[in-house]
């Protein structure tokens, strides 16, 4: 194969070149941050840190659902001795 490649001159991202200067360099002014955009941007940082504040869960709701987890995992355990107990006997 003798395929030879070459490459555009100019900016390349890696590794980094000057930008030739056959192009003139664009100025833009600096935009300034105004009052309104600063405070908009405080209110979206509020809110967001609002929205992620910690819920407190009630106590006695957090007491009846491990009661309740509690008597299940029980009952699935005495369900699985009956099982076990019923079909242990068959095989021996």
């Amino acid at each position: 194969m003798n395929t030879k490649s070459t490459t555009l001159p100019g900016r390349h991202d890696h590794p980094p070149q000057p930008v030739s200067s056959t192009r003139p360099a664009v100025t833009r002014p600096v935009r300034r941050v105004g009052v309104l955009d600063r405070a908009a941007l405080h209110l979206g940082v509020a809110l967001i840190k609002w929205g992620r504040r910690p819920v407190k869960v009630d106590d006695r709701e957090q007491a009846v659902l491990a009661r309740e987890a509690h008597q299940a995992r029980l009952e699935a355990e005495r369900v699985r001795a009956q099982y076990e107990a019923f079909y242990l006997s068959r095989i021996l």
